[in-house]
């Protein structure tokens, strides 16, 4: 059996071939995927290109407890996805669902559009003339040329050997006249109970716990280059055929002395995000200050070459191991909580291509696209709506932690923002494109144009999806007319949107309802401290 890996440049060699098409795919996640059917769907030429053989990202990796914060914003083929999901389950919708039957489904719509993915491609190198992508190199000696192309990975790797504009880490506060960027100590998912950093409890001299930063924290509100935490999200499950946690063969107790401490102090809050998806599984994500977060170990991966990303995602893989290993079997932890969970472990039904372990790893935040139009926290609240939407944003402004501290000789995180959205957001079509001027034949679905903070809030699957079928229509409509991504006229392309029913206008006859979901869709308690500052930023516009 497979292990769970992210590299495997020994596979997928197509020495000397080349291709040729009107539209290439760069990452088969669900925004690729997506894109490549309406692709197909508007006649053209598609080649889809995946790092792996197992499609779908993070939509097929775990997390089946979709975020979408208000469903009326998802139409098009991400809405037709999810309800062939409730197809797959004798429902209108699904929408909290097994990682394989979002395989199933997603598979299945590929092979109906007649596309067939290559797998495990890593890009090399992108040949641009006077502004255009010509053509695009991959590790396995495979070349494809293409009128146009989309980057729909995670990473932003086209993007970025394209020579196109972009960032990494968080923004400071300044930079767009924000209030939620940069450094942000908060009450979410922090210790709430003290907590000695220091390897023997309350010695200075004895050194720091392993993942606690030593350096001075920045002011509040100042930009880094930072990253918000990764981890996987676990289909775990109390059926008697699960497979138990294994003892990882590089178990460093001390990486978990903190959460030692924690348990120690008090805190047993820990099953709180243990969510139930169909199956009698659950899509099991981070919560509280010591989880399933690797905090601090991202921030090396968005520009890291693909062997350094295996290591960091190997890195997460034994850090989780050892997480769920200490919970069950450690002598430190309490003995009530070693058999709740000892009750669990991984589904023996998911993931068998690499030990039941998620093929994917939640990479949160990458590189994101600098482009004429960033989206800030300014769409976000409201204050400022684009008039070129290629699909919405609905989600809270959420990020999770970037670090942890050391303050008053207590530990703290640092980076997890939780803010309620009043409403659903335009996101500009200008946010998918580069700046004009730079590459006119390429569109960037996943890694699109926005600030550290309202990326937060962008940055979930239906959303990617429906900016991957928005790009691929954009891609044929330029394709038709002979045109650049930056000369495609709104008038020309929303018309085109709405045939492919995409949500544009939410009040419209034959949209969804207005349905919530997940965390940050709700009320949270510090938005009602953040009505004044609110207003300041609405005044600053």
């Amino acid at each position: 059996m497979k292990q769970p890996t992210y590299y495997q440049p020994e596979i997928g060699k197509r020495e000397g071939e080349r291709l040729a098409c009107d539209l290439c795919i760069y990452g088969a996640t669900a925004a690729g995927v997506t894109a490549a059917i309406a692709g197909k769907r508007e006649g053209l030429r598609v080649v889809l290109l995946g790092n792996s053989d197992t499609i779908g990202g993070m939509t097929t990796g775990g997390l089946g407890y979709t975020d979408f914060g208000d469903k009326k914003i998802v139409g098009g083929l991400s809405r037709e996805f999810y309800r062939r999901l409730g197809a797959h389950y004798g429902e209108n919708e699904e929408w909290t669902f097994e990682p394989s039957a979002a395989l199933k489904v997603l598979s299945a719509m590929l092979r109906e559009a007649g596309i067939a993915p290559i797998p495990f491609q890593f890009l090399k190198s992108v040949e641009v003339v006077d502004g255009t992508i010509r053509s695009i190199r991959m590790e396995s000696g495979l070349q494809v040329d293409a009128a146009f192309f989309i980057d729909a990975t995670y990473e932003g790797d086209l993007l970025a050997k394209a020579g196109v504009d972009y960032t990494v880490g968080r923004e400071g506060n300044a930079a767009y006249g924000e209030l939620m960027n940069g450094v942000q100590i908060r009450e979410h998912h922090q210790f709430v109970l003290p907590v000695s950093p220091w390897r023997r409890e309350g010695d200075p001299s004895s050194g720091v716990l392993p993942g606690i930063a030593t350096e001075p924290v920045a002011p509040q509100g100042s930009g880094d280059r930072k990253v918000q935490a990764y981890n996987f999200r676990m289909c775990l499950t109390q059926r008697a055929d699960r497979i138990p946690f294994a003892k990882p063969e590089g178990y460093e107790p001390e990486r978990y002395e903190l959460l030692a401490r924690y348990l120690r102090a008090g805190w047993r809050d820990l099953f709180v995000k243990f969510d139930a998806i169909r199956g009698g599984k659950t899509d099991t994500n981070n919560h509280g200050a010591f989880s399933t977060d690797f905090i601090g170990a991202s921030h090396d991966y968005p520009e890291a070459g693909y062997a350094r990303r295996e290591a960091i995602f190997q890195a997460h893989v034994e850090y989780q191991r050892g997480l769920f290993w200490f919970y069950a079997n450690d002598e430190r932890v309490p003995a009530e909580v070693r058999r709740e969970m000892s009750r669990w472990g991984l589904a023996a039904d998911e993931f068998p291509d690499s030990a039941h372990w998620p093929h994917q790893l939640y990479v949160r935040e990458a590189r994101r696209m600098v482009s004429d139009y960033v989206v800030t926290e300014f769409d976000c609240r409201g204050y400022r709506c684009a008039e070129d939407a290629v699909g919405y944003g609905a989600y809270g402004m959420d990020s999770h932690n970037c670090q942890r501290m050391i303050r008053e000789g207590r530990v703290l995180n640092e980076g997890d923002v939780q803010v309620w959205m009043r409403k659903p957001y335009p996101i500009s079509y200008r946010a998918v494109i580069p700046k004009r001027g730079s590459v006119g034949n390429l569109f960037v679905p996943v890694c699109l144009s926005a600030s550290h903070i309202a990326y937060g809030s962008a940055r979930m699957e239906p959303v990617f999806m429906v900016l991957g079928e928005s790009c691929a229509v954009a891609a044929a409509l330029c394709l038709r007319h002979r045109l650049s991504s930056h000369d495609l006229g709104y008038g020309l392309l929303k018309p085109a949107l709405q045939k492919a029913r995409q949500a544009l206008d939410l009040g419209g006859e034959g949209l969804p309802s207005s349905d919530c979901g997940g965390d940050a869709c709700f009320p949270s308690p510090e938005w009602v401290g953040e009505e004044e500052e609110a207003g300041e930023l609405a005044a600053s516009k």
